[in-house]
């Protein structure tokens, strides 16, 4: 079975890098927040960052390896805590943490801004060159976060729920939005993404580019899923396609070299 380990060694630590990852602790509101942050401190000057949210679990191992592969990458990261420091919730507490956020989504993109707040306050960070991406209940708080209109340059998300509005705050979009998403996601079906497609078009000045994997059920870059009776399960090749689209897509947002990845 793919463990995190594994995934995390899929993008080395190049020679003569001094990557650390640290916890941070912030706030929103009164509400303590416990986020990670990940940079090369090798790297001289501010550069472009990315903020990661959590899936339902909250920040933890997987979002830790993300943020350090992105740092390995060049790039500031910072796992951003929607749910508050202490809370990570297991899977018999995670869908009802989560859904209380569903069920607020202000505070949800009230969250998100806290620890992009948090991001772009670090030294190291070019504000102008930002992305926000997430993973499952993450990947619909980032789309979240672009609904606002604020000032990111992309929003990816990998295997999140595709919320829709009425009436629609598409139009707010400034981000270019590349949603990841699994052909086999009972989570997330078709007429889901039909419907958020639809909403997408209806707004024609937002970037936005759907990829589907074929076969790929819900969570299928979180390692260590297996829950395919409830439609999630981790798949190696979806993982690794998807990572590739995310890089890609960082280096145009970027307008860094495509031909150096």
């Amino acid at each position: 079975m793919t463990t995190i380990d594994d995934v995390l060694q899929t993008v080395p630590e190049p020679a003569g890098a001094d990557v650390r990852v640290d916890p941070v602790r912030y706030d929103h509101e009164g509400t303590p927040l416990l986020g990670v942050l990940a940079k090369d401190a090798a790297i001289a000057g501010r550069r472009p960052a990315v903020l990661v949210v959590h899936d339902w679990h909250g920040v933890n191992g997987h979002v830790e390896a993300r943020v350090t592969m992105l740092a390995r990458l060049g790039y500031v990261a910072f796992g951003a805590d929607v749910y508050g420091e202490g809370v990570r919730p297991g899977d018999d507490t995670a869908a009802q943490v989560a859904g209380s956020f569903y069920q607020d989504l202000p505070l949800m993109r009230a969250r998100v801004r806290a620890g992009l707040d948090r991001l772009l306050g670090d030294p190291d960070v070019d504000p102008a060159r930002v992305v926000v991406m997430g993973y499952c209940f993450g990947g619909s708080a980032a789309l979240e976060l672009a609904r606002t209109g604020a000032d990111l340059v992309g929003a990816v998300s990998f295997h999140g729920g595709l919320l829709t509005h009425d009436p629609s705050d598409a139009a707010a979009i400034r981000a270019k939005l590349l949603v990841l998403t699994g052909a086999s996601d009972p989570v997330v079906p078709d007429e889901s993404v039909v419907a958020w497609e639809d909403e997408m078009r209806a707004a024609p000045e937002v970037d936005w580019q759907l990829v589907s994997y074929a076969g790929a059920m819900h969570a299928f870059a979180v390692p260590g899923t297996d829950a395919p009776d409830h439609g999630a399960q981790y798949q190696a090749r979806a993982d690794r396609r998807s990572w590739r689209a995310l890089e890609v897509f960082l280096a145009e947002v970027f307008d860094e070299e495509l031909a150096a990845l």
